[in-house]
């Protein structure tokens, strides 16, 4: 079932993509926030119950759903449920926009404007890039995008499924994810700011929950990219990201299809907004780069071949899985 309802999902996603303003964001932004501003004390068992009321809670809710769907109606109400979910919460078009227009600018000749659809989609200064600088931050947030919004979310889906909890692992995974990015942008808002406490809560549980599914798609990038560079890159250079996780993303990226990533972090647009470590951020970066050649427009078409071809192996494992479960 698992399989069927990812493939519906994603066809689904590429026919009639879910805008950034959909009720379901909006919703999940509204609950965030309101648990944010009501539990947050600033104490760490504070950041504890808010995490909990929103990430684990919503989990819940949609396994009891799950499980009511199948008492009432058998699997093909639960089918129907974890499509509508993953629909919800995985998708390309949720950032693929994004790459699209600053391909396009790039390819076009107008650096200018792929400079200003790169600090509108981040909120970074963007101004003084030079034409590599461009195409390798747009490399590094479309393979990070990709990993949290397609195979992060599938993993977690997946794993839970198999343990019979439905997709309550889509949800959980997502919501993680975006409680750690919104309480992270709330550091400093003028009305409830999100305490340190809060923010330490939210990046701990992300990047635990987020560990294996980084492995998974630096493994996955590895196999339908170039294994041997890929593989030496991860072993030799992840540790030169702060974030352990995008770091090991980032380096099977850059041996897989032999581009150099890694560098100087972008510092945030808004100016009384200090730049935070890497890690601590959504703007990915490394210090020194890593080995291969100079990033090029070129690449981001190896990108784009990178990340569908990775759609295709899990979709190959899924099936394997389920000829497995079927004839066993």
């Amino acid at each position: 079932m698992a399989l069927f309802a990812i493939v519906i999902a994603l066809l689904l996603e590429q026919v009639r993509p879910l805008g950034p303003a959909n009720p379901a964001a909006v919703g999940l932004r509204h609950w965030v926030r309101w648990v944010g501003s009501s539990v947050d004390a600033g104490a760490l068992h504070h950041g504890w119950m808010a995490w909990v009321l929103a990430v684990v809670v919503p989990s819940f809710a949609a396994l009891a759903v799950h499980w009511a769907l199948i008492w009432l109606g058998g699997w093909p109400l639960a089918l129907v449920w974890s499509v509508v979910l993953l629909y919800l919460t995985l998708g390309f078009r949720q950032f693929s926009h994004h790459f699209t227009g600053i391909r396009d600018a790039l390819e076009s000749g107008n650096e200018e404007r792929a400079r200003e659809l790169l600090a509108h989609w981040q909120q970074v200064d963007a101004s003084r890039l030079p034409r590599a600088e461009i195409v390798r931050h747009v490399i590094e947030y479309s393979v990070l995008a990709a990993h949290r919004h397609v195979f992060g979310v599938i993993a977690w889906f997946c794993i839970l499924a198999m343990l019979g909890l439905g997709p309550a692992g889509a949800v959980f995974y997502r919501n993680a994810e975006f409680a750690a990015s919104y309480w992270r942008r709330k550091a400093h808002a003028a009305d409830h700011p999100a305490s340190p406490a809060l923010r330490t809560v939210a990046d701990t549980a992300w990047h635990t929950i987020n560990w294996l599914p980084a492995r998974m798609t630096a493994l996955g990038f590895a196999i339908v990219g170039s294994f041997e560079e890929a593989i030496d890159a991860w072993r030799n250079y992840a540790g030169r990201f702060s974030d352990s996780n995008d770091g090991v993303i980032l380096a099977a990226t850059s041996g897989a299809i032999g581009v150099r990533l890694g560098g100087a972090a972008l510092k945030p647009a808004t100016a009384d907004l200090p730049a935070q470590p890497v890690g601590m951020s959504d703007t990915p970066g490394g210090g020194n780069g890593l080995p291969g050649r100079e990033p090029q427009s070129a690449h981001l078409v190896q990108v784009v071949g990178l990340v569908w071809r990775m759609v295709a192996l899990w979709l190959l494992l899924l099936v394997l899985l389920t000829l497995a479960h079927v004839l066993g």
